[in-house]
């Protein structure tokens, strides 16, 4: 079991990339066969308890284990109550993967030498954040309904169609076939777009530069 745990933690990162892409396949799968969006939100939440176990052992992960997994029950707990605390449960879902997010990005810059597992590291976090940005849209459009629209017309906004908007939005595309439509949506919106360009432009100097470094080394 040691050894087990120890491979596990020397690929943590590589083991959530995979995790996540996996997550981003079978969604527009599941929305195509018409599968209920607790599936979808079942694979989200193996991608939370994998970002959770992404931080290095110590109490800061204790503490994001237990609120991941409380907010993981709680989610699924309010599909069967009386009481939707769904749009809730789900920011609370993002917070912690953007918190994921964020112990991922410290983990691949603040090393001198990179190797796989440090861009494993670097690209969970930038499709965590564009997964759970999307996770957010749908909560929001559950808390504010009309709050985007989808080709022309305000309606119906799965989770499908937020995740498929987020990447959009975090890689300024901007197709055009969903929009945002409140302030608070448009606010959203603006920030996820303006940071995926600085992640970009931070991540590719600061990996280039570390393997500038680490070659520089070698020839020494």
């Amino acid at each position: 079991m040691r050894s087990l745990l120890r491979a596990y933690a020397s690929h943590r990162y590589a083991i959530l990339f995979y995790s996540l892409l996996l997550t981003l396949g079978a969604a527009p799968l599941l929305e195509a066969l018409r599968h209920d969006a607790a599936l979808l939100e079942g694979f989200l939440a193996l991608n939370l308890l994998a970002g959770a176990l992404g931080y290095e052992a110590g109490w800061t992960k204790r503490v994001v284990l237990i609120l991941t997994v409380t907010a993981v029950a709680a989610r699924f707990a309010s599909l069967q109550g009386p009481i939707d605390a769904s749009p809730a449960a789900l920011a609370f879902w993002t917070a912690i993967a953007l918190l994921g997010a964020a112990s991922a990005l410290r983990f691949a810059m603040r090393s001198t030498r990179i190797d796989a597992e440090h861009i494993y590291a670097a690209l969970s976090a930038y499709l965590l954040a564009g997964i759970f940005f999307g996770v957010l849209y749908h909560g929001v459009e559950r808390v504010w309904p009309g709050s985007f629209t989808a080709g022309g017309a305000i309606g119906e906004f799965p989770l499908f169609d937020g995740i498929y908007f987020s990447f959009v939005t975090l890689a300024t595309l901007g197709y055009g076939d969903v929009l945002p439509v409140s302030e608070v949506a448009r606010g959203l919106a603006m920030i996820e777009a303006v940071s995926g360009q600085l992640f970009l432009a931070v991540m590719i100097a600061r990996l280039v530069s570390s393997h500038v470094q680490t070659a520089d080394g070698r020839k020494r």
